[in-house]
């Protein structure tokens, strides 16, 4: 059938739309996503080399989880660089990768030098794109701040919680709480999730897996503060609630920024999570509210 004859046969276009449709939302015939919407054997791998990572540097000496974490916030800002691109922002790279350099910074120095590395990051942000062309500087220079603060001041923070005494245990206390809190809401979720929590934005969550979120974290950060920082049970539940809480508008708003730009996934480093700031987005967010809940409470 010629292109011509095709424009006289109506139905010819609505069956290829409708083939179309069901093959990107996986409604028609052939293998289906999975209910959990991503592939879980590869998830749980992932997630479980990423925790031996933490955990293991943790254990070896603090500059090594600074190192991983430096590492982290490098390729993080990569990949959020490029995302942007896609949605022609184009942001000045090399400050951004610079900034990087706040989370070593914020272990020696403290909030202090966290302050001002932060502050220059910005200038230098500024400062380089002024050299470029003047169409979409306003833009770029937005979204070169836009980097710097969500990925390599959030992630500077986590520095700051383990330059204290008991460092090791917060750091564990805060990843802990943020995994149970995505993991509870995960299974709630799949299991029991009926109530759309933000359609337009993630369709799977819901108001059971927050509830389920909420939950897990709370309990999981009770036992935390108890047994690793010698808190009290109550504090660990706060922080736990709390961080499910923001843990969620972390994943959201993560999730608004993909759909503003018009992308699925931040990258694909990551079999069954996407790329790595897909995983830590929710840890980034985290990272300023434990710092201060543990720091007021234990």
């Amino acid at each position: 059938m010629t292109d011509q004859d095709a424009g006289r046969d109506p139905g010819r276009g609505a069956t290829s739309s409708r083939r179309a449709y069901r093959t990107l939302t996986g409604s028609g015939p052939g293998p289906r996503p999975s209910r959990a919407g991503r592939n879980l054997p590869a998830a749980i791998g992932v997630g479980l080399i990423l925790g031996v990572l933490v955990v293991g540097s943790l254990v070896l000496l603090p500059w090594a989880f600074v190192i991983l974490v430096t590492i982290a916030a490098a390729i993080g800002v990569w990949e959020l660089d490029h995302a942007m691109r896609e949605g022609r922002i184009r942001p000045p790279f090399p400050p951004l990768l610079a900034a990087v350099l706040l989370v070593p910074l914020a272990y020696v120095g403290g909030p202090e030098a966290l302050a001002v590395g932060f502050a220059a990051s910005v200038a230098l942000v500024l400062l380089w794109r002024s050299t470029g062309e003047p169409d979409g500087a306003a833009r770029d220079v937005a979204g070169g701040v836009f980097i710097v603060a969500y990925v390599p001041l959030l992630c500077a923070i986590t520095s700051l919680m383990l330059a204290e005494p008991d460092g090791v245990g917060r750091i564990l206390t805060f990843v802990l709480v943020t995994v149970a809190s995505d993991t509870g809401g995960y299974a709630v979720g799949v299991l029991r999730g009926r109530t759309p929590m933000a359609p337009a934005l993630s369709p799977k969550k819901s108001w059971e897996g927050f509830g389920g979120s909420v939950a897990t974290s709370a309990l999981v950060g009770a036992l935390a503060v108890t047994l690793l920082l010698d808190g009290r049970w109550w504090a660990g539940a706060v922080v736990g609630a709390l961080a499910a809480v923001f843990a969620t508008v972390g994943d959201l708003a993560e999730s608004s920024i993909k759909r503003d730009l018009g992308i699925k996934d931040m990258g694909h480093l990551l079999p069954g999570h996407g790329g790595i700031m897909d995983r830590l987005d929710s840890m980034v967010v985290n990272a300023p509210v434990c710092w201060v809940l543990l720091s007021l409470l234990v």
